[in-house]
């Protein structure tokens, strides 16, 4: 992990883990994509997976989409491509969100 959770509006809302170019970026849980594109220029290309009424999981700064709004994912398929952060670095930018609110994704990590 190269950055971790802050909780705060102006700090990280989820987490950034090192990569490297061509590794797969894999869902977390099952769900259905609710978002696939670019859209959020800080988070580059962008996955958001909603699981049920209440979980969502976000994938940013993605080399490559491997999925399209609509689509149903399965727990580890492989849903995008690492790419690299505004600094360059290899990163998948993680976030869970609870009723909308971001929450730590270490608790739920394994």
């Amino acid at each position: 992990m190269v950055s971790g959770f802050s909780g705060t509006k102006r700090g990280n809302q989820g987490i950034d883990i090192a990569g490297k170019a061509g590794q797969p970026v894999r869902a977390a849980a099952a769900g259905k994509v609710v978002y696939s594109g670019q859209g959020l220029r800080q988070l580059g290309k962008l996955i958001i997976v909603k699981h049920d009424s209440r979980f969502l999981s976000a994938y940013g700064f993605n080399s490559q989409l491997l999925v399209k709004e609509g689509d149903r994912v399965r727990p580890g398929q492989k849903i995008a491509v690492i790419g690299k952060n505004k600094t360059g670095r290899y990163v998948l930018h993680f976030e869970i969100r609870r009723d909308g609110i971001p929450i730590n994704p270490k608790v739920y990590l394994k």
